[in-house]
């Protein structure tokens, strides 16, 4: 059973899922010129709010070897999809004018989408500079994502698109990940199955 934090901005129910820390373990299968990679991973996620209309999230993960060799880091922001409107913050640090839009979860059913999801995006950033803007759904305990815009810093590897699955099942959180990278097209690239930490 899901509880909602009594503070959840009503626009983060739909997301409401996520929140938590959550870790576990994953594979890396990827291939690059005929060549397998391929690698046992440990992850650390956490989704979490500040009051604010959105999630925020951080990943952390590492080879699964004698070490614990550190792998990557992203973090970034998830929320849904819509067209910002006076009340929201922004641009930069200027406060929002009036009211706040979307403050019960009457007035969030509004921005349910015909597939009977709700449209989500998801901005995310790695320290090797690379920059992601995801769009997609989030549809009960299933959100599928895939990549409309990279930004790469001039010194980044290469890396052109990218899809996203998770989804809720029995108490884990499950994700897939495809890549296109380093002059191959979208594959298989990882994922994983993660355990909420209390």
């Amino acid at each position: 059973m899901i509880e909602l934090p009594l503070d959840l901005p009503a626009e983060l129910v739909p997301l409401s899922w996520l929140l938590g820390v959550w870790e576990g373990s994953g594979v890396i299968d990827y291939t690059v010129n005929d060549e397998p990679i391929s690698y046992e991973f440990g992850q650390r996620v956490s989704f979490s709010h500040d009051g604010l209309p959105y999630l925020n999230y951080s990943s952390y993960t590492w080879l699964l070897d004698d070490e614990h060799t550190p792998l990557v880091a992203e973090s970034g922001y998830w929320r849904l999809h819509r067209v910002q409107q006076a009340g929201d913050p922004g641009p930069a640090m200027l406060p929002g004018v009036g009211e706040r839009p979307f403050p019960d979860a009457e007035s969030v059913e509004a921005l349910r989408n015909a597939d009977g999801g709700f449209d989500l995006e998801a901005a995310l950033v790695h320290p090797g500079g690379v920059s992601e803007l995801y769009l997609g759904q989030v549809k009960g305990p299933r959100i599928d994502l895939g990549t409309d815009a990279v930004m790469r810093a001039a010194g980044a590897k290469d890396y052109a698109a990218a899809t996203r699955m998770y989804g809720l099942v029995d108490n884990h959180l499950l994700w897939a990940w495809d890549i296109a990278a380093l002059g191959q097209d979208l594959r298989t690239h990882a994922s994983a199955r993660l355990g909420k930490v209390d």
